[in-house]
Order: structure tokens, then C-alpha cells, then sequence
């Protein structure tokens, strides 16, 4: 299996062999064309540049992403299923229950997501509503409890909570906490309580229709490790894939198919090397070499 520098090496040589050429997408493609030969199944790479660019804008889960799939998977023979490769830092509640919506609409359950590296918050919730998850002994998810401004949004309603409680025992202690809780309006609240119950029970909804349809009594402990802030202490937790197996998940071991673990790691340095190289933020791209790049300048469909 070829490793990060002898992907870079690759590319070098590509560049040479095929002067005029854009190597980093000849190497990238060969081997997401790789992916489809072994699984016999449509693959479609969704890769966030956010490591590489912290910075950046559009990196997370976004409305306009929904172009990008559209044009992926046009044309595709949609009775294949589908192979969704995730490597995301999460985004916008709305825009991932409407991109599952209508990836549903185009492949039904016949789903799968394979994680190479990290897939956190709204990319997990896309990992759950697949029928199966392939990670690596070093792949992880992250827990989908909802974010206001930054902040999980349970976290600030237990803080309320504490304030209340405090202050109904201590009334000394209410300008203490006044200073804190001046800070949250009861919209605010409100919001954090609908976008806690909303991601709940789409997530819940997406488990039960599919990867739990089978024993959906495992739904609980999934969502418990999941959803539940107080187990997980913060949104930036990592969760291995022992945990994801512990828990019930239906994970399928990347090194279980050794040429399988190949072609998917290998194209996993390929996208970096793109994020390290270009003004590429983020790649949506099929295995026959469509893609729609978001750039830092306006995006660019690309055959």
C-alpha cells in the first residue's frame, strides 16, 4: 500500500509522464476508479480540505454541497448502490438531513459509508443513517450533539439548569450566575432544546428505516453514545471503531479486505495531497472522474 511521500512520489512522476496535465487528479482518480473495481458499487468521495485550512470558508456541510452530488451522481447506474467515502469536520443540521433525503431518493438504503480517517458531527449523523460503516483500526466518528455559536447546545441548557438550582437553594448566588446566564435570551434556549430534539429524532428515525432495521432495539444505546453530551464531555470527541462496534453499530473492518484497504487509503493521501497543493476546500468527486471542487475563488465542475 503505497504511503503518504510515495503518493507525492507518484504524482511527481505523473507530472513528468503527462506534462500539461494535472497530476494530482490523474493519481487521485486511478485509484477512486480503484475503489469501485474492488467494491462492483458506485463511489463517491465527499472530503472537506478543513485540516489543511482551518481557515477556510466552506469546508463544513453546506447547502451548496447538494450541487455537487447532483452532478456526481448523475447518470450513475443507481441499482449499484452506493460507496460514500467521508472525510468531514460536520456543518448544517438542515443541509445534511435534506443531503440523506436525497441520496434516499437516489439509491434508497443501499448506502454505505467508509470512513479513512475522521468523520465528525453531521458527517457521523451521514455515517448513520448508511446500512453499514467501514472503518480502519484508526478511523473515527465524533458525537452528533447540536452546536449554537460554538457551544453544544445541551451544555448550555444544563448550565441554565445549574443556575436554576443554585440560585432556588442559594439566593445569594443569584448576581453570581446573573453574569453568566445574561448571556442566553429564552429564544436562544428554545432553539437549543428544538435543535437538540431535532437531530434526535432524525438520526433516530434514519437508524431504525435502516443500519438497526433489523433490531431496533440497539437504537437507544447508539443514541446514548451519540446524542448524550454528558457521556461524551465534548463535541470534539473521537470514537473509535471499538466503541462504534460495542455499541451496535454496523461497522465493517477496512483491513478485513486487504486490497479493499489499499485503494481507499491510498486515495485518502491522493485528496490531501490536492488540499496541500491547490485552493481546493473541498472535493466532491465519483469514480469516474467527475468532480465539483469548491474553491477559495468561486467553485469549478470538472470532468
Amino acid at each position: 500500500m503505497p504511503n503518504w511521500g510515495e503518493v507525492l512520489k507518484e504524482i511527481q512522476e505523473t507530472h513528468k509522464k503527462y506534462p500539461g496535465k494535472n497530476p494530482l487528479d490523474i493519481v487521485r482518480r486511478k485509484y477512486l476508479k480503484k475503489v469501485s473495481t474492488v467494491t462492483s458499487r458506485n463511489v463517491i468521495a465527499y472530503y472537506s480540505g478543513w485540516l489543511q485550512k482551518p481557515k477556510a470558508p466552506d469546508t463544513a456541510v453546506n447547502d451548496k454541497d447538494k450541487s455537487g452530488f447532483m452532478l456526481t451522481i448523475h447518470k450513475m447506474d443507481k441499482s449499484k448502490g452506493l460507496d460514500l467515502i467521508l472525510h468531514t469536520p460536520g456543518g448544517d443540521l438542515a443541509a445534511t438531513e435534506s443531503l440523506v433525503d436525497y441520496l434516499y431518493s437516489m439509491f434508497g438504503h443501499n448506502i454505505r459509508v467508509i470512513v479513512p480517517q475522521i468523520s465528525m458531527s453531521a458527517g457521523t449523523m451521514i455515517a448513520l443513517s448508511a446500512k453499514e460503516i467501514i472503518l480502519g483500526k484508526h478511523s473515527n466518528l465524533g458525537p452528533i450533539d447540536p452546536q449554537m455559536g460554538g457551544m453544544a447546545c445541551q451544555a448550555i441548557l444544563n448550565e441554565f439548569e445549574d443556575a436554576k438550582r443554585d440560585i432556588k437553594s442559594n439566593p445569594h448566588a443569584a448576581s453570581l450566575w446573573q453574569v453568566i446566564i445574561s448571556k442566553y435570551h429564552p429564544t436562544f434556549l428554545g432553539a437549543c432544546k428544538q435543535a437538540i430534539d431535532w437531530s434526535e429524532n432524525m438520526v433516530s428515525q434514519w437508524l431504525i428505516d435502516n443500519m438497526c432495521s433489523d433490531d431496533t432495539s440497539k437504537v437507544g444505546g447508539i443514541m446514548k453514545m451519540f446524542a448524550d453530551h454528558k457521556k461524551q464531555k465534548s463535541h470534539a470527541r473521537h470514537i473509535s471503531k471499538k466503541q462504534c462496534e460495542e455499541v451496535g453499530l454496523n461497522i465493517i473492518s477496512l483491513e478485513d479486505n486487504k486490497e479493499l484497504q489499499d485503494a481507499v487509503l491510498t486515495t485518502h493521501h491522493a485528496f490531501m495531497h490536492a488540499f496541500a497543493s491547490t485552493n481546493a476546500v473541498k472535493i466532491i468527486e465519483n469514480h469516474n472522474g467527475i468532480a465539483y471542487v469548491e474553491q477559495s475563488v468561486p467553485s469549478i465542475p470538472t470532468k
